[in-house]
């Protein structure tokens, strides 16, 4: 599975099992305030119980930014005509 997506349904995840909680325990506060507690709470737990994923994401983003400029450079040069610059040439140039 790719690990953006196992990285956001983890998050999704953690959010929900924060809310579930903050839901179930009988404190008198408006529901609207216990689901942004349990998204706060489910943020910072998440740095902490979730680097590893994260590390992973970054890792593909880098390479897929890495890729995506070496084919950027690749198009650029066929467009500049550098790709017939680098191939030799059997043509002999006379010097009149």
């Amino acid at each position: 599975m790719n690990p953006m997506m196992k990285y956001t349904l983890a998050r999704i995840g953690l959010f929900v099992a924060c809310a579930a909680v903050l839901l179930a325990v009988p404190l008198q506060l408006n529901p609207f305030i216990k689901l942004g507690i349990a998204l706060i709470a489910s943020a910072l737990l998440s740095l902490v119980l979730l680097r590893r994923m994260r590390d992973e994401v970054a890792a593909q983003l880098a390479g897929a930014v890495e890729r995506r400029a070496e084919q950027k450079q690749k198009l650029r040069d066929a467009l500049a005509g550098d790709e017939k610059a680098d191939e030799p040439t059997d043509e002999k140039v006379d010097d009149k």
